[in-house]
């Protein structure tokens, strides 16, 4: 069994900081060509996943997002980001497939936010409490780094 072999086509730099990088995937079997994939997917200037092109011209374009890793998936070996700071709005925003919020100084976490719980079972909590990103009801956003922390605790959440 051969490995796949990934050629890079093209590298694309964007204006809103970020690079989209077109690849062909060739997959082999039995040392027999059985494929060709071709992709496109988007990063940061450092190397790190947006995600598809759409998603990057949505956040980076039209949102003005500078898109960038939780420290818990950097500390897991992640490199994909999904919280991020728009000047444009001034708003931190947290992010995954299936929501996107922002949030800015002077936002409450009211009950049932999605940054009011963690999105894990109470008994993986108990058993991981450092994986509770969190926040209490009541807690009010009075910097930009209060900011930062709703966007984490609602990426978390939504993923």
């Amino acid at each position: 069994m051969m490995s796949d072999r990934i050629d890079l086509i093209s590298e694309t730099y964007h204006d809103a900081g970020y690079v989209v990088i077109e690849e062909i995937t060739m997959s082999h079997f039995e040392d027999m060509p059985v494929g060709i994939i071709s992709n496109s997917n988007a990063y940061t200037v450092g190397g790190d996943y947006i995600g598809s092109v759409k998603e990057a011209e949505r956040l980076c374009d039209e949102l003005g997002i500078y898109p960038e890793v939780m420290q818990s998936y950097k500390d897991s070996g992640s490199n994909v980001c999904s919280i991020g700071f728009s000047r444009k709005s001034k708003k931190w925003y947290g992010w995954s497939h299936r929501a996107i919020y922002g949030f800015s100084i002077g936002d409450t976490v009211k009950e049932g936010d999605c940054g009011a719980s963690s999105g894990y079972t109470e008994e993986y909590i108990k058993e991981h409490p450092e994986e509770d990103q969190s926040l209490p009801v009541g807690f009010t956003a009075k910097t930009f780094e209060d900011c930062k922390r709703m966007a984490v605790a609602f990426s978390e959440s939504v993923s």
